[in-house]
C-alpha cells in the first residue's frame, strides 16, 4: 500500500458522499491533498492564491450548491487566513470541510518553517475540529482517518449546517516518487447518516392551536435565509388563514410573498409611539437567522410580545428580541403545514386579528407612497441609482449585497413581489466587509445564473484579490458605489459629528475601479451623470460573456443629504 494512501482516499470519500467542489491554495505541505483532489475525475477543483479570498469563494460555492465545499491549504499562517470566511460560514450555517496540512507535532514550537499551533485553530467558529494521526500505516490509523472524514462530512451537513475542520499532519516526502501512481482504494467505507427533521407532535399541535386562537395580534418575523418557494407559499397561506402579519427584510428572501411587510425598518424608524403601540404583537413567531433592521429589533425589545415562539429543528437558539418563551423543534415549513389545518377563529377575535393585519398593511402602503413620490425625481444619487439597478435586475438572478450601506440601501428600497426570481445573498453572519466580492465570485463559479454584486468602494477594494485567479466569470456583473470612503460612519449616530470622523471613521480613499478593471481585464462602465444612466444600465445588463464593473461615482455630501431627505420625507408623513 502507498504510504499516503489513507490521505489520497479522502478525495474519493468526499466524492462518494456527494462533494463535488474543492478550493485549493498553493503550498507544499498540502501536496498529497492537492494531488488527490485535482486528479479526481468527479471533483471540480480551483486554485486560489489568497487564502482569505479562497475561503470566501468556497463559502459562495457552498451557498449556491447547498453542499459542503472543501477548502485545502498548507501549514502555518495560511490556515489563519481562512478564519474570516469560516466565522461567516459558522454564523450563516453554510457547510464547509476545511482540510489544513500541518507539520508533525514534534516540530511544533521548534522554530521550524511554516509551523504554528494549528490544533483547534478556529476555536468556537467551527462545529468541531479533528486532528488526524501522523502514522498512516497501522490498521487502526487507517480506520480512524476514514471514520473521522465520514464524521466530519456528516457533521457539516447536519442541521445547523456549518464548517468542520480536519487538521492533517504530514511527513515528508510529500510528493510521489517517480513512477508512483495516485489512485483511490476500491473498498472505501462510507458511513451514511439520515437527517430526519422533526415536526410538531399531535399533543403539541393541539396545544399550539389553542394558543394561536387566543392571540389577536400575531406577527411572523422571517430572518435571513435562502429563497424557499415552498416555505413562502405555506407561510402565505397560514398568514391569510389566521390573519397573521409577516415581516421580512431584504435578506429574508420573503419578497416572493405579496403580503410580506418589506419596509418595516422605515415604518418603525419614523412612526409615532402610539402607532408602535398599535403594532405591538401579542404572539411573535420567528424563524431564520438574523435581521438587518435595528429598528425592528429595538421595537420588539421595547414592545415585547406576550409569547415568542422560535422555530428551529436543532442547535443553539438566540434570544434576539429578549422575549423568547417557546422553542419549537421543527422545520419552519413543517410547523406552518402542521398548524395550517387548525380552524380559523370565527369569533369576535377574528375581526381584531384582521384589523391588526390591516394596520401593518396601511403603514406599508404609507411608506410605498412616499417612495413612489420620492423616486420620481431625477436626482443623481446613490439611493436613486440603486433603485434603478434593482428595477432593471434580470427576472432570475443572484443578488449579492455587500455590508455597510449597500445592504441597507437595498433594504430601504425593498424588492417587489414581481421580482421573486431575484434571490438575495449577503454576508450577515458576521456582517464584515471582507469577502463580499469573493463570495459572489464563488456563486459565479458554480452557477450559470446571472450574479449581480452591489458593493461599496471600501468593501470592493478590501477584497480585490477576489479577481486574482485564472478562471472566467462570464455571468458576474458588479456595481461599485464609489463615494471614496465608508460613508455609513457619517450617517449613523455617533461618529458623524466627531472631528476625527473624516480620517479615522469615514477613511477617505482615492482609488477607482477603472484601474482594477484594466489590471484584471474586466469590462468597465463609468456612471457619473444623469445623462448616462439609461445607456450605462443597458450596457451593464447585457450579459455577453464578460465580467463587468459599473462604477457609480458618487459624492459623499450628496449621498448624505439624499439619505437625510429621504428619511425626512417619510417622517413628514407621520408628523402631518
Amino acid at each position: 500500500m502507498n504510504r499516503l494512501q489513507p490521505i489520497y482516499d479522502i478525495a474519493e470519500l468526499c466524492a462518494k458522499k456527494g462533494i463535488t467542489q474543492a478550493i485549493m491554495c498553493p503550498g507544499s505541505r498540502c501536496a498529497p491533498l492537492t494531488l488527490a483532489f485535482s486528479r479526481h475525475a468527479h471533483i471540480n477543483t480551483k486554485t486560489i492564491s489568497d487564502e482569505r479570498s479562497a475561503a470566501f469563494i468556497g463559502l459562495g460555492i457552498a451557498q449556491q450548491t447547498q453542499q459542503p465545499t472543501v477548502l485545502i491549504c498548507t501549514s502555518g499562517s495560511a490556515a489563519y487566513n481562512f478564519s474570516p470566511a469560516i466565522a461567516e460560514a459558522f454564523f450563516q450555517e453554510v457547510p464547509l470541510l476545511i482540510l489544513t496540512a500541518d507539520r508533525p507535532k514534534e516540530w511544533i514550537d521548534q522554530w521550524d518553517g511554516q509551523t504554528i499551533r494549528q490544533t483547534n485553530i478556529f476555536g468556537g467558529h467551527v462545529k468541531k475540529s479533528f486532528t488526524l494521526p501522523e502514522d498512516y500505516s497501522h490498521a487502526d490509523s487507517i480506520w480512524f482517518i476514514n471514520r473521522t472524514i465520514n464524521e466530519a462530512i456528516n457533521l457539516s451537513k447536519e442541521y445547523p449546517q456549518g464548517p468542520v475542520h480536519v487538521n492533517i499532519p504530514l511527513r515528508e516526502p510529500l510528493y510521489p516518487a517517480k513512477g508512483e501512481t495516485i489512485a483511490a482504494s476500491t473498498d472505501i467505507r462510507v458511513i451514511a447518516e439520515n437527517n430526519s427533521m422533526l415536526s410538531v407532535s399531535e399533543n403539541e399541535k393541539e396545544e399550539l392551536t389553542l394558543a394561536l386562537k387566543s392571540f389577536t395580534k400575531v406577527l411572523i418575523a422571517a430572518g435571513q435565509q435562502g429563497y424557499n418557494d415552498g416555505l413562502i407559499k405555506i407561510v402565505d397561506r397560514f398568514s391569510k388563514r389566521h390573519h397573521a402579519t409577516v415581516v421580512g427584510d431584504v435578506i429574508s428572501n420573503f419578497h416572493g410573498s405579496e403580503n410580506t411587510i418589506r419596509l418595516a425598518d422605515s415604518i418603525l424608524a419614523h412612526c409615532t409611539n402610539s402607532v408602535k403601540e398599535s403594532l405591538k404583537p401579542e404572539l411573535l413567531i420567528t424563524f431564520g437567522k438574523s435581521v438587518i433592521s435595528k429598528n425592528l429589533k429595538l421595537f420588539l425589545r421595547q414592545y415585547k410580545p406576550t409569547e415568542h415562539w422560535h422555530i428551529q429543528p436543532a442547535g443553539n437558539v438566540p434570544d434576539t428580541f429578549q422575549s423568547l418563551t417557546k422553542i419549537i423543534r421543527s422545520t419552519p415549513k413543517k410547523f406552518f403545514e402542521d398548524l395550517l389545518g387548525a380552524d380559523a377563529d370565527v369569533t369576535f377575535n377574528h375581526q381584531k386579528k384582521e384589523n391588526y393585519s390591516r394596520l401593518w398593511q396601511a403603514e406599508e402602503h404609507r411608506i410605498q407612497l412616499v417612495q413612489q413620490q420620492y423616486f420620481k425625481t431625477d436626482s443623481f444619487s446613490e439611493l436613486n441609482l440603486l433603485k434603478s439597478v434593482i428595477t432593471e435586475l434580470p427576472l432570475r438572478c443572484n443578488l449579492h449585497l455587500s455590508n455597510s450601506m449597500a445592504v441597507r440601501y437595498a433594504n430601504m428600497i425593498g424588492i417587489p413581489f414581481n421580482q421573486k426570481g431575484v434571490h438575495v445573498y449577503a454576508n450577515r453572519g458576521t456582517s464584515g466587509i471582507d469577502g463580499c466580492t469573493s463570495t459572489a465570485v464563488g456563486h459565479s463559479f458554480s452557477s450559470d445564473i446571472p450574479t449581480i454584486l452591489v458593493t461599496g468602494d471600501l468593501a470592493f477594494f478590501y477584497d480585490r484579490n477576489a479577481f486574482w485567479h485564472n478562471y472566467k466569470m462570464p455571468n458576474l456583473h458588479i456595481v461599485v458605489i464609489n463615494n471614496q470612503g465608508g460613508i455609513i460612519f457619517s450617517m449613523i449616530d455617533g461618529p458623524g459629528n466627531l472631528p476625527e470622523s473624516a480620517e479615522y471613521f469615514v477613511t477617505h480613499q482615492n482609488l477607482t475601479a477603472k484601474n482594477l478593471a484594466e489590471e484584471f481585464k474586466l469590462d468597465y462602465i463609468s456612471l457619473d451623470s444623469s445623462k448616462k444612466i439609461k445607456n450605462s444600465l443597458k450596457d451593464f445588463f447585457d450579459f455577453n460573456g464578460k465580467t463587468k464593473i459599473l462604477e457609480i461615482k458618487s459624492d459623499q455630501q450628496v449621498a448624505k443629504e439624499t439619505f437625510t431627505q429621504f428619511n425626512l420625507q417619510i417622517k413628514k408623513g407621520y408628523d402631518a
